[in-house]
Order: structure tokens, then sequence, then C-alpha cells
């Protein structure tokens, strides 16, 4: 049995992906979607060769201290471990790759060369605007 908050989920999940399926043929050519603002920074973070365990133990603990300060400073919106490889994935809450690779560069993995990053600008999911006008698609 599903709760009322599952299925309000699912449904939103459902919405998203039928604006999807319906901008599918204006999203494979080039189109007037709308343009979104970006609204995050998404770093996915891997292993450098010089990520060693002996490494890691020494620097862990201020690594973590420092990510912490960033989160409680509201610059680190949410953190994860990566689990196909070592790593981590950040999503910051600034519109700014410089800033969010400073961020970054400013930790311990980053200052010591332990990881690097390929930076993800996210915005709104442009495709729900067709909900708003769909005879414009």
């Amino acid at each position: 049995m599903t709760s009322p908050k599952d299925r309000a989920r699912r449904a939103g999940a459902a919405m998203v992906g039928a604006a999807i399926v319906a901008a599918g043929p204006a999203l494979a050519q080039p189109s007037p979607m709308p343009n979104v603002p970006t609204t995050r920074i998404l770093a996915v973070g891997r292993a450098t060769p010089k990520f060693t365990p002996a490494v890691l133990q020494t620097v862990m603990p201020e690594e973590v201290r420092e990510t912490v300060k960033l989160y409680l400073q509201g610059k680190v919106g949410d953190w994860y471990m990566r689990k196909d490889r070592p790593g981590v994935v950040f999503v910051f809450n600034t519109t700014d790759p410089k800033e969010a690779q400073h961020l970054l560069d400013a930790l311990p993995f980053g200052r010591d060369g332990l990881m690097d990053f390929d930076l993800i600008p996210l915005g709104p999911l442009a495709p729900l605007g067709l909900l708003l006008n769909p005879a414009a698609g």
C-alpha cells in the first residue's frame, strides 16, 4: 500500500517524464527551448593517483571539517560519496562554476591534488515550460 506522499511523488515524476517525452522531438533538433538560469553547480569528483589510503587517513579529518564549514555557510547544499569509484559529489549553492572551482581548490583534497572535478551547471527543467504553453511545442 502506498502513502499519499508516495503517490504524489510518483505523479510528479510521471508529469516530468511526460514533459520530457513530449519535448523529445524538440530536444532532438535545435529549438526555442526556454532559456533557464543556472541555479546550482554539480561537482563530480574522482580520485587522482595521489589518493592513497595512507594519504586519506591523514587528510580526511581536515577535509571533513572544511566541508562542514562550507555546508554551514550555505555554500554546499548536498554532498555524497560515489559508489562506483573513489570520489565525492557536491551540489554547490552557487551559479558560477569559477566560484565552485575556487571552493574545491581550497579544500584539502583539491589543494593537495587528491581529487579532480567535473563541474556541471544545473538549472530548472526547461521542458516543463511546454506544459505551460502546449501549443508552442
